[in-house]
C-alpha cells in the first residue's frame, strides 16, 4: 500500500487493461474522477480492455472518447440494477441510478432474468457485469479478450 500509484500517475502503455471494481462507494468516488474518466478513455482510445462490475460502471458515466462521443454511447452494457438497489434496500441512500445514467447516455443496458444471477455484456473491448455474482465471468471474459 505504501507504493500503490494515484491514478494520475497510471501509464496507459504499462497495462493491457483496466477493471473497475464494485460496491457502492464506487457511486461517489468514480462518479467525480477526472483523473479516472481520462485514464479510461486513454485505455479504450489506445484499443485497450475496459472492465466494470457491480457498480464500476458508475467510473464509465463521465468518459468521453477522443471522437468526442461518451464511451458507453451505442455499446451494450450493464451494472447494477435499479431493481437490484430497492432489493437491496439501498435506494434511498445511493446519488443517483447507475441503470437511468446508463441508458440516458444511450447504452443498451440490459440484465439477468434473475436480479441476482451472474450477468455479463460484451461489446467488443467493453466488458461489464452486473452483479458481485458476475465478477468471474468479467474476469473470464477479460482473460479471453487478452489471450
Amino acid at each position: 500500500m505504501e507504493h500503490t500509484i494515484s491514478v494520475a500517475e497510471a501509464n496507459v502503455e504499462d497495462y493491457d487493461a483496466i477493471y473497475l471494481t464494485g460496491g457502492h462507494g464506487m457511486m461517489f468516488d468514480f462518479h467525480q474522477s477526472q483523473d479516472l474518466e481520462s485514464l479510461i478513455a486513454r485505455f479504450y482510445d489506445s484499443g485497450r480492455i475496459v472492465s466494470a462490475v457491480c457498480h464500476g460502471p458508475c467510473g464509465l458515466l463521465d468518459v468521453t472518447l477522443e471522437s468526442g462521443e461518451p464511451l458507453v454511447k451505442g455499446k451494450r452494457g450493464t451494472g447494477f440494477s435499479w431493481p437490484q438497489e430497492e432489493l437491496a434496500q439501498r435506494d434511498k441512500a445511493v446519488p443517483y441510478s447507475l441503470q437511468d445514467g446508463l441508458k440516458k447516455l444511450g447504452t443498451d443496458y440490459s440484465t439477468a432474468d434473475k436480479p441476482c444471477d451472474s450477468y455479463v455484456v460484451e461489446d467488443g473491448r467493453l466488458i461489464t457485469g452486473q452483479n458481485p455474482g458476475s465478477t468471474r465471468a468479467v474476469a473470464d471474459a477479460v482473460v479471453k479478450h487478452l489471450s
